[in-house]
């Protein structure tokens, strides 16, 4: 198949890279490993040269095996048509030769396959395959295609929400970004953790790529997390008897007494029924975890099909060229690109970072006020407090049992609305404390 080759030409005969873009031209549309080297060298060129495609000769000295055939004369847009034709055609082979089509045929059963995963995979190829023929959506032509999307969302179809835990948040939106935020050791893991593990619980499928955490770690703060809100025993907290999980220091440490370690093993094989969704974790002692750019972690989403996707943090992400070459301008690319994935997979994306540390206020016993950091405090990058649907600030202390949770900013509204919170990660107990002076008179805060 020639036409990958003939396209490639095209653009660097006619200077316009931008083609690959208008057409929705991808590596994985590539047929070969030359083309696809090809189609590499070029938008890594272009990105360095203010968008100018390189030469042919040049191309053939970068690229091995790379053949300049000149003078291409077929529009791009026919060319794209044959390219993602033969595309669509290598993915559903590829799905068959795999051996997941009659797996999860053989798990589902016939009538659940054809109704629901079948549908979603040639969706899926279609969308990946599917030939531009226009820019955007025209508001005086497109009302019937608006009305359809409104009919979708009417029937919950096209786009979700997943509840937070903390009334202050409300809720998570799909196909936007959202940053949590707090200053070092401040439970930023813990609470974006738990929101996760309740989009589980409501179905939702999480990816979590936990690049400062072992994937041993991780497991024990979902299992902490899950047990806790289920609830596989009770502990006393400021005279009141609540509902807790295992010991995450135990469990950690292998050292679970064995009345807890048998519950333990019968919630590990019972966990379907406490989680309606599932969680995959890339942890950072993961062999194969070394590429943390946006195209790996969108490469793990579409594999996993993910709904909803934590980063912690954001800054150990494998930043995308500084192509404004303005300081700081690496990270600003990588938080708009990954915005712009939150919005072409409809998933809703967590990005974990820090606030910079400022003084701190002591009450009259010495102990830390709790304080939201500021919105200006973003830490990293200010990119990411633009491009954040909503931003989200976290300030908790282990030793008090007590934690804030609010909003510094909310394109839909919300900014100023704070959460306490009840917080002994250590057994699972993360929540929001009930408002009322009969709810909090166990507790002396």
């Amino acid at each position: 198949m020639q036409y990958g080759k003939l396209l490639l030409n095209k653009v660097i005969d006619d200077n316009d890279v931008m083609a690959l873009t208008r057409h929705n031209i991808t590596e994985s549309d590539m047929p070969s490993d030359v083309d696809r080297n090809t189609l590499r060298f070029i938008t890594e060129y272009a990105e360095d040269n203010g968008g100018k495609a390189p030469s042919y000769a040049t191309v053939a000295a970068e690229v091995e095996g790379f053949e300049y055939v000149p003078e291409v004369s077929d529009s791009f847009k026919w060319l794209t048509a044959q390219i993602k034709d033969h595309a669509a055609k290598l993915a559903v082979v590829e799905w068959f030769e795999s051996g997941d089509f009659s797996r999860k045929l053989n798990e589902m059963g016939g009538r659940e396959f054809v109704e629901n995963e079948l549908p979603k995979m040639l969706e899926s190829v279609k969308l990946r395959t599917s030939v531009r023929d226009k820019v955007g959506t025209d508001v005086k032509t497109d009302g019937e295609k608006f009305l359809e999307e409104y009919d979708r969302r009417k029937e919950g179809k096209s786009f979700r929400l997943w509840k937070s835990r903390f009334s202050s948040i409300g809720e998570y939106i799909s196909s936007n970004l959202y940053v949590v935020y707090g200053k070092s050791g401040r439970g930023k893991s813990v609470i974006s953790l738990e929101e996760g593990v309740y989009a589980a619980q409501q179905g939702a499928n999480v990816l979590l790529w936990a690049m400062e955490m072992g994937a041993y770690e991780v497991m024990v703060r979902i299992y902490v997390s899950l047990s806790g809100k289920t609830g596989v025993t009770t502990a006393e907290i400021h005279g009141e008897h609540m509902t807790a999980g295992f010991d995450s220091t135990d469990m950690r440490l292998g050292r679970l007494s064995e009345e807890f370690e048998k519950a333990f093993r019968i919630f590990v094989a019972t966990i379907n029924e406490h989680m309606e969704g599932n969680i995959t974790v890339r942890a950072v002692d993961d062999e194969d975890f070394a590429d943390r750019s946006i195209r790996a972690l969108e490469a793990d989403m579409d594999e996993v099909d993910a709904d909803f996707v934590i980063i912690d943090p954001f800054y150990y992400m494998t930043y995308e060229k500084n192509t404004s070459k303005t300081a700081g301008g690496d990270a600003s690319n990588t938080s708009m690109k990954l915005r712009a994935l939150a919005g072409r997979s409809s998933a809703v994306i967590i990005a974990i970072t820090q606030a910079d540390e400022t003084k701190e206020d002591k009450d009259e016993d010495g102990g830390r006020e709790l304080a939201l950091p500021n919105r200006e405090d973003v830490k990293k990058t200010k990119s990411l407090l633009e491009d954040a649907y909503m931003l989200i600030g976290v300030d908790t202390d282990y030793k008090q049992g007590r934690g804030l949770v609010g909003v510094n900013k909310g394109r839909s509204g919300g900014e100023g609305n704070e959460s306490e919170i009840l917080y002994i990660p250590q057994v699972g107990i993360v929540k929001e404390i009930d408002v009322g002076s009969a709810a909090l008179s166990g507790f002396n805060f």
